[in-house]
């Protein structure tokens, strides 16, 4: 390579799409991030593909559906025979970086049953160099935490306690965590993302830079605790009662009734659903508070790329996994099918010049998470492997958006049983049948189920999904159209790695798309 040209991949957990200053939000302080958005584009309506981690982050570094990759849930095998961004990135001449984690478990026809991987939630994909790996047992996030100075607990995990004298309460706090912002994981990932960058000199990089946060356990050091009050936070957008929304559907009436408040507080007690608008309001701070904490660092990061003189030479993309459900529907973490635990941020700025008449806009299309890698690939002029379902955004970045645009997204969900959540066994189906897949625009919502009743939903009339119209003679020419739609896009997206390859009298043909 002649040129430099960097990458910086920003991939944060669980952060909402909706939550960013440049998309309306009038509560969230990340200076730094509002930076990004005005030398860069934002992209309003931008979607993660599956959730939770695993499946989302295959769809993120494969550009494929989940239909397609099939690591449908945590835990789940993701198939080598895909290619990846790193596998790519590596054949134009990169050596790409880690830091962070991927939740990524290996082909099992690839290893031995007894391979350690298969004993824990995820590992790192294939083709990434680990600099910084937080997976599988955040054992270098740790040890440089002891290595601090720090007095671990027996429970490392126990770090994430509210600090401080125990009044009996349990769950949502604005007490700050035990430990402190300077020793904190997000600190520890821009540490490892630093120290690599220093030591790349002048040379070409990809660098995928991850972050835990806001991903529970929602507490968040000092100062970050008490930056916002939360009294000042919306409330949940949820129905007068949790047994009126359970009522809807089997699959969330399942969720509400299992969702435990301890998977999101280390002292958490009850389920999600027993949260009061006062205990929603507290986690909503905290969350905001584990934002402010990123942007900080995030800071660091680019004023040493300023610094250096890589900034103008640096594609930046920021974007999540999957988003939170933050107490709406009576709901925590991500699952099931509405928006909250889809839609996610996704902000590129390109340093080219051919990218200076779009900075600080908002690109309205609906985009998705499969997108990602076609988008870096292009940027850094790298064939697109025919396997992946995104396409690139750089277009929007150059204004010159395709007129082929897709009009609607798509997602999916597979709730099978997995060892720590078990919906297959309560709902009495066959670990196939445990599927939905979404199709969604601007007016209208169809969730197709593969054993259970289907939802539709008015987006119009009600946006915030609780009236599922399904059963309505009337929409019954819509859900028939939407069906329909979805079953075209499955088939115009079924895996096609090889199905451009034919052969001919004349040989092998080969047709792109």
């Amino acid at each position: 390579m002649t040129a430099r040209k960097n990458v910086l991949l920003i991939v944060v957990d669980q952060w909402r799409g909706d939550i960013l200053s440049k998309l309306g939000d009038p509560l969230l302080r990340t200076p730094n991030l509002d930076m990004l958005c005005a030398e860069g584009v934002t992209f309003r309506n931008h979607f993660t593909q599956a959730v939770p981690c695993g499946p989302g982050r295959a769809s993120l570094l494969t550009g494929m559906y989940m239909m397609n990759h099939r690591a449908v849930q945590n835990t789940i095998p993701l198939d080598a025979r895909h290619t990846n961004l790193a596998l790519e990135a590596r054949k134009a001449g990169y050596d790409p970086a880690l830091v962070g984690y991927t939740t990524t478990t290996p082909d099992p026809r690839t290893t031995a049953a007894d391979d350690p991987r298969f004993r824990i939630l995820g590992d790192l994909m294939d083709g990434w160099r680990p600099v910084g790996a937080f997976e599988p047992n955040m054992e270098g996030y740790f040890g440089w935490v002891a290595g601090n100075g720090f007095d671990l607990p027996d429970d490392r995990a126990d770090i994430w306690l509210p600090d401080g004298e125990d009044n009996g309460a349990r769950g949502a706090t604005a007490r700050p965590s035990r430990i402190p912002a300077e020793l904190s994981d997000t600190a520890w990932f821009t540490e490892r993302g630093l120290t690599y960058l220093k030591a790349r000199g002048g040379n070409p990089w990809l660098l995928h830079l991850g972050y835990y946060r806001p991903h529970p356990p929602f507490i968040a050091p000092a100062p970050y605790h008490a930056m916002y009050d939360a009294a000042d936070m919306p409330p949940p957008a949820r129905g007068d009662s949790w047994e009126t929304e359970a009522e809807q559907h089997p699959l969330l009436a399942f969720y509400l009734n299992d969702v435990a408040q301890s998977g999101f507080f280390r002292d958490g007690v009850g389920r999600a659903r027993d949260m009061s608008e006062a205990q929603v309001r507290q986690m909503r701070a905290t969350y905001y508070g584990l934002m402010s904490e990123i942007d900080d660092q995030l800071g660091r990061v680019f004023a040493h790329l300023k610094a250096t003189g890589q900034w103008d030479d640096t594609l930046i993309v920021f974007t999540c996994d999957h988003g939170e459900q933050l107490g709406d529907h009576y709901l925590l973490g991500k699952l099931g099918y509405f928006d909250q635990s889809y839609r996610i941020p996704m902000i590129i700025r390109d340093p080219a010049q051919a990218a200076d008449g779009t900075r600080g806009t908002i690109v309205d299309h609906f985009t998705e998470t499969i997108d990602t890698m076609p988008t870096i690939l292009s940027w850094l002029g790298a064939e697109i492997p025919r396997q992946c379902d995104g396409r690139s955004l750089l277009p929007f970045c150059h204004d010159a958006p395709p007129a082929d645009w897709r009009t609607e997204v798509h997602y999916e969900f597979d709730y099978r049983d997995i060892f720590y959540s078990k919906p297959e066994s309560a709902l009495g189906l066959h670990m196939d049948q445990c599927a939905l897949a979404v199709i969604q625009d601007r007016k209208y919502k169809y969730v197709h189920f593969a054993s259970l009743p289907p939802l539709f939903f008015d987006l119009s009339a009600d946006p915030n999904q609780f009236r599922n119209l399904a059963n309505d003679p009337g929409m019954a020419p819509k859900v028939l159209h939407y069906a329909q739609k979805m079953l075209s896009w499955r088939q115009t997206h079924a895996e096609r790695t090889l199905t451009g390859y034919a052969s001919s009298p004349d040989g092998l043909r080969v047709r792109r798309a």
